[in-house]
């Protein structure tokens, strides 16, 4: 709507109406005609009455009253043409005009229509010379009105259209930074913090074992030194596994091997790397999403699987990209191969591995060998 909202389109209508109401009555006395008897000025009177009525709560009109509105003023229109002057034909042509309008702003096309439809009838069927001189006027003009009224009614579908899925779009991308948050929250917690905590009950014992045993207590010191250093390599691949990704669907492999290189060095931990040879051709949105769930994958097996090395091959068949990764490290304490459903239903595997292929809306399977490491598979629909 493009009127101020202090101000609302039915408060413009009412006002209009209550003007060319005043015209219409004031008109009837400059312009007296045999026809305009006593029940003429009466029912322009009570039809300013009406307007001055209706004025006073036009931000009100809404539903039934509204349509009212529009046939009391469709009334006064054909009264007031069938007995109009040709002096006063100009009033007969605002007063059409101020119909169309009426139904245009506060209806739909249906409204438009019938008013077209009646008033061009009623031309047709008339008898007055003036009458006829509308004839062109309301065809044209009522054409007109319903094609806008139509575009109108489509644009504001459009809108609402519109409106649902960026209403859409906002509640997805708030929800994929709660879940990020989550997921970030619960890798801290189980990663740095648990290192750090570890660390601070460690030199708590160290300030101990100092006053003790200097010797054991140097032992304990060069231990302490390999931890916080082990702590660090893990801080590093947690914060690079948080960094941004920001690579297109056609560099998806050499950016998943540049991943698996950094992994290894940062961890330590030899990674064999196996790419597809064909480009993958995924979406923006669906490439970052794959990327980090391949971070995601081999920080995971940094922190929990204690691997001495990890495989990662990415596959395009005609319908999917299949990622697999497999470590030989402890494996989880369970055994068997699961699908996605299976693990949600159990609460079993990597709670935020298994919200990412949920988003993807790819197929995992997750094989557990207890001491012998395990494997993850995406299968992710292409089309």
């Amino acid at each position: 709507m493009w009127f101020p909202p202090q101000f609302g389109a039915s408060r413009y209508i009412a006002t209009a109406r209550t003007l060319l109401a005043a015209l219409v009555l004031g008109l009837a006395s400059l312009y007296a005609r045999p026809a305009w008897n006593s029940l003429y000025y009466l029912f322009q009177g009570a039809f300013f009455a009406y307007a001055i009525v209706m004025l006073a709560r036009g931000h009100r009109q809404k539903g039934p009253l509204a349509l009212l509105a529009l046939f009391g003023d469709m009334v006064c229109f054909l009264v007031f043409a069938g007995n109009a002057a040709p002096a006063t034909l100009w009033l007969a042509y605002l007063l059409f005009l101020y119909l169309l309008a009426e139904a245009v702003v506060l209806f739909g096309p249906v409204e438009v229509a019938v008013t077209s439809l009646v008033s061009g009838i009623f031309c047709a069927v008339s008898t007055s010379e003036a009458v006829r001189l509308l004839d062109r006027t309301v065809l044209v003009a009522g054409v007109l009105a319903c094609g806008f009224a139509v575009s109108r009614r489509r644009l504001g579908r459009e809108l609402e259209a519109a409106e649902r899925t960026r209403k859409e779009a906002v509640d997805a991308a708030e929800k994929a930074r709660e879940s990020e948050r989550q997921r970030i929250a619960s890798d801290f917690h189980d990663g740095p913090l648990q290192s750090f905590i570890s660390l601070q009950m460690r030199l708590e014992i160290l300030r101990k074992l100092l006053g003790r045993d200097v010797q054991a207590g140097m032992q304990e010191l060069q231990e302490l030194q390999g931890l916080a250093q082990a702590q660090v390599r893990d801080l590093r691949v947690f914060l690079h596994s948080m960094r941004p990704v920001d690579v297109d669907g056609s560099n998806l492999v050499a950016a998943a091997r540049r991943a698996a290189e950094s992994f290894q060095k940062e961890s330590g931990i030899p990674v064999t790397f196996m790419g597809a040879t064909t480009p993958v051709g995924l979406p923006q949105e669906m490439t970052s999403e794959v990327l980090q769930m391949i971070r995601e994958s081999l920080h995971n097996v940094q922190k929990h699987a204690g691997a001495t090395r990890v495989a990662v091959a990415l596959e395009k068949t005609e319908r999917s990209l299949e990622i697999s990764v497999d470590d030989n490290g402890h494996g989880f304490n369970f055994a068997g191969t699961y699908t996605l459903e299976e693990l949600e239903l159990l609460r079993l595997g990597p709670a935020s591995l298994k919200r990412r292929a949920r988003t993807l809306n790819a197929d995992l399977l997750l094989e557990s060998r207890p001491g012998r490491g395990a494997g993850l598979k995406f299968r992710i629909p292409l089309q």
